[in-house]
């Protein structure tokens, strides 16, 4: 019976490990071959049969990145845009969420309810209301209107909210009972305590605000204004699809998600696991 048992185990996770192999491969291949075809020379992107090696490897297609865009003002733009909302979704939508998570006031749950029922409305919905408000306030092709939409969102106070609602209350009134205002007690122990579930929020909001494409396209007007996807677009139309520039500009592109990610991972993976084990 014990040898039954073990086998099955072995047999389970070694299943368990090539299909963890597996899904690794078919996510790891597309990087590698972006990373494979920036270094090539344009003849050799679709060579038959394929080159997974570049052979002649050349930095040409970085080069040409650089001087015929203006790559640096567009990472600079999708650089501020994506810390400065990041930031602000760190802080309003932690704050919210703890308002609805912790601190209890008449229509509390009806609020949240309604408030989750904005998920349901696709963003192209509210595209143009949320243009012509721009156009109103003149913030059009600005950094305002590339900044401001995004400062908040809904997804992100339901999921600091499920995060903080896993934090003892006994813990706030402690705090409370020591002397500790409301936003300190928000500051000094809840903030703390949150950091997994921070970090996830953190990863996330950058995550889609560098790759936003829509948006940063439709407010903004001028080339001193584009983002890096906007920018990589109009690298494709001026260059009439050079794939090779395009996936030097793609890795560049990915580099500051791929940090951010590495720093964070761990806090990245206690957040989206907590709350997953019971003790």
């Amino acid at each position: 019976m014990k040898f039954q048992n073990a086998v099955k185990r072995i047999s389970s996770r070694t299943l368990l490990y090539l299909v963890l192999i597996g899904s690794s491969f078919l996510m790891v291949v597309p990087f590698y071959w972006s990373l494979s075809s920036s270094l090539k020379l344009e003849q050799f992107v679709f060579a038959n049969p394929p080159q997974w090696w570049p052979n002649p490897l050349t930095l040409e297609n970085y080069i040409s990145v650089f001087t015929k865009i203006q790559f640096p003002r567009y990472f600079f733009n999708s650089v501020l845009v994506a810390v400065v909302t990041t930031l602000a979704h760190v802080f309003f939508d932690t704050l919210a969420a703890y308002a609805f998570a912790k601190l209890a006031f008449p229509g509390r749950d009806k609020l949240f309810f309604v408030m989750l029922l904005g998920l349901m409305i696709p963003f192209q919905v509210n595209l143009i209301p949320l243009y012509r408000i721009m156009a109103m306030l003149n913030w059009t092709n600005t950094y305002m209107a590339l900044i401001v939409p995004n400062l908040t969102s809904i997804f992100g106070i339901f999921m600091m909210r499920q995060f903080l609602m896993t934090i003892p209350n006994d813990l706030l009134d402690a705090a409370r009972i020591d002397g500790c205002d409301e936003f300190r007690v928000f500051t000094k122990v809840a903030l703390p305590l949150a950091l997994p579930g921070i970090a996830t929020l953190i990863i996330l909001t950058f995550m889609g605000t560098w790759n936003d494409f829509l948006w940063p396209r439709i407010v903004t007007s001028s080339e001193e204004l584009y983002t890096l996807p906007v920018g990589l677009a109009q690298l494709q139309m001026k260059n009439t699809s050079n794939v090779a520039q395009i996936m030097a500009g793609t890795v560049l592109t990915a580099l500051p998600m791929i940090i951010v990610f590495l720093f964070m991972q761990r806090q990245f993976i206690e957040g989206m696991t907590a709350g997953a084990v019971k003790e």
